[in-house]
């Protein structure tokens, strides 16, 4: 039976040639033009769990996309599972609660808490897809005050690698739920996702843009200062491509307030060009982000890494603090013990790598990696050892094994079982037309 007889799904299935194949198949980064197999436009989770049975079923290798933001390797050969258009957002405005689909995007999400005074720990970009960013963690800008995106999920509704849908809570398959909330997408197809939303309406946020000339001072005074500071402000440092020193901020609380708690900074940082910081609603800050070639996590920003990063050339640089209440969750995501994470938006100089690997946890965050190979780098010892050991309890196959994944720890059981090679995928490539 072929692939498209085998598939009896309410979104179409795609083979190269077909009319939309293309449209769906590439990710949001331009360099990759990757050739799957098939790919199933799902439209409810009975899709998804058939696409799941079907890539088992021909030996496919299973690869899944929303809206395209975190796939960094081109699956080609593939069985692409592409849910961009399980788009649904429901708020409960009584218990603080959204409920999306695994294509919705936080605009959507944004849009929808607004009107009840509410808002969701969103990251950057509203265009990103939510399900995504919160299992990879999520880092925000409220992340401080309430924590990152994955410790507010409440449920996760899940197809496993065995084509069961099951839901995933901290009292129901605890163990997956704790999985999903940060340690990314290589445990199950999350179909909704329940997480809580926070009664803010409107924030201080924005920008405020000085000289350079007073950056290494600014970046030593910054380093004590984030240690007064409430969790209720987030805040960092950006040394623009144009030489430029840049104060990013978002304080939820009264302006005043707000305004009171950064004077000191800016009184070191210099003269102001331009001030952009305002109040807004949640949903209309704009903050921006900075391209993560270069991650690392540090405790602190000494005076030799703070002189490298100053004089990095032909980057933006972006230094911004943590803490807060990410240092006290205890989810899967992150090396909470990072004061600071250093983030430069091309190759590390000499100079700075060196500082780096001096001063650096050699850390990454998995939102902002792009490395397969680096991945056990976003998370601490324990948390990778714990990962890989639910990962064998319900992926042992490793059928979600595509781009940042988590391997499953090798157990007896495991020992001899098959896996789905390069030469059984190309077999089946090669007659996928003809279905």
């Amino acid at each position: 039976m072929t692939i498209r007889q085998n598939l009896r799904t309410t979104g179409p299935v795609l083979l190269p040639g077909d009319p939309g194949y293309d449209d769906h198949r590439k990710p949001l980064n331009p360099a990759l033009d990757p050739r799957p197999a098939v790919v199933v436009r799902a439209a409810d989770t009975s899709d998804v769990r058939q696409a799941v049975l079907a890539a088992r079923r021909h030996a496919l290798p299973l690869a899944v996309q929303a809206t395209g933001h975190g796939t960094h390797v081109a699956h080609d050969g593939a069985l692409l599972l592409h849910t961009g258009a399980m788009t649904s957002v429901l708020i409960d405005p009584d218990r603080r609660v959204a409920r999306v689909g695994p294509g919705a995007r936080w605009r959507d999400v944004l849009a929808a808490a607004a009107p009840f005074g509410l808002a969701a720990l969103s990251g950057s970009s509203p265009d990103v897809g939510v399900t995504g960013y919160t299992l990879g963690g999520g880092l925000g800008w409220l992340a401080r005050r309430h924590g990152l995106a994955a410790d507010s999920v409440l449920r996760a509704q899940v197809v496993t690698a065995d084509g069961t849908v099951t839901t995933a809570s901290a009292d129901r398959n605890a163990d997956l739920f704790w999985a999903l909330c940060g340690g990314g997408g290589s445990f199950g197809v999350v179909t909704a996702l329940e997480f809580r939303l926070y009664p803010i309406s409107r924030v201080y946020a924005g920008a405020v843009t000085f000289g350079r000339e007073r950056a290494a001072e600014t970046i030593a005074f910054y380093r004590r200062w984030i240690e007064r500071v409430p969790d209720s402000l987030s805040t960092a440092l950006l040394l623009t491509r144009d030489g430029s020193l840049v104060l990013k901020a978002m304080y939820a609380g009264n302006p005043d307030q707000g305004r009171a708690l950064l004077a000191p900074l800016w009184a070191v940082a210099g003269p102001v060009v331009a001030d952009g910081m305002r109040v807004v609603e949640y949903g209309r800050a704009a903050m921006g982000g900075t391209s993560a070639r270069t991650f690392d996590q540090v405790r602190t920003i000494d005076d030799d890494l703070a002189a490298a990063l100053v004089a990095e050339p032909d980057a933006a640089v972006e230094i911004r603090h943590w803490g807060g209440r990410i240092a006290r969750d205890t989810g899967a995501a992150a090396h909470r013990d990072a004061a600071l994470s250093v983030i430069i938006d091309a190759a590390a100089s000499p100079r700075t790598a060196a500082a780096l690997a001096r001063a650096g946890l050699g850390s990454s965050f998995l939102n902002f990696l792009s490395d397969p190979s680096r991945t056990a780098s976003a998370f601490t010892d324990g948390n990778w050892a714990a990962l890989r050991r639910i990962k064998a309890t319900h992926d042992p196959e490793n059928v979600f094994g595509a781009g940042l994944a988590v391997p499953p720890a090798a157990t007896a059981a495991s020992v001899g079982r098959p896996t789905t090679t390069a030469a059984t995928v190309g077999r089946w490539a090669a007659t996928a037309g003809t279905a």
